[in-house]
């Protein structure tokens, strides 16, 4: 039962931090290299590389390049081309690094679902967010959809790590009401553009 119960709250932080970094792709790979260099959350020996000053140095600086490329209007779509895939790596890799111990196949075959599938779905769901937002000022709203995309980042990496199943059971009830809105949001635009075309 314990096992059961751990392997739950371990699944749940990965999926956490996946979705964390489909806001943000650097910022949940720092605050897990953060607490682990520090000493806060021990990862597996497979991932000691994230446990590295250097790695929390990179993560620090590529995290900070981010942050300044998201706070530029315009560019920030240029870089969601970019970030869509590196945020499912992103996923992949936390989710991989604070699964259960069990088969390599296993887990990695659950982070590639779960993590990057959870980074996958957050990241598309933000582009059309930040979409919306271009369309409606022309960008001048997106240095501060920006800025509440690091937030959140920020707030649900550590919220992740203190409070997985709080954070896990967060990111699956906001989940289904994104799932909901954009499905809403899609159906509105074709019912426009089919009443535009009659």
């Amino acid at each position: 039962m314990d096992s059961s119960f751990n392997t739950i709250i371990e699944i749940l932080l990965g999926i956490s931090l996946s979705a964390a970094a489909g806001f943000r792709v650097f910022i949940p790979l720092l605050v897990l290299s953060g607490v682990s260099v520090f000493g806060h959350y021990d990862l597996p020996t497979d991932f000691d590389w994230i446990e590295s000053i250097q790695a929390f140095d990179l993560f620090a600086i590529a995290s900070v390049l981010e942050i300044i490329g998201y706070s530029i209007p315009w560019f920030d779509h240029a870089l969601d081309f970019l970030a869509t895939p590196a945020a499912m790596i992103a996923g992949t890799i936390v989710a991989a690094s604070v699964a259960p111990d069990m088969n390599p196949l296993i887990q990695w075959t659950l982070a590639i679902v779960a993590g990057g599938g959870t980074a996958g779905i957050t990241k598309l769901l933000t582009n059309i967010l930040r979409g919306t937002s271009t369309a409606a000022s022309g960008g001048l709203t997106n240095p501060i959809f920006a800025a509440v995309e690091l937030a959140i980042a920020t707030l649900l990496s550590f919220l992740a790590i203190t409070f997985p199943v709080i954070a896990g059971l967060l990111v699956i009830g906001l989940f289904g009401f994104g799932i909901y809105q954009a499905a809403k949001l899609i159906k509105r635009w074709q019912t426009n553009r089919e009443s535009r075309q009659l």
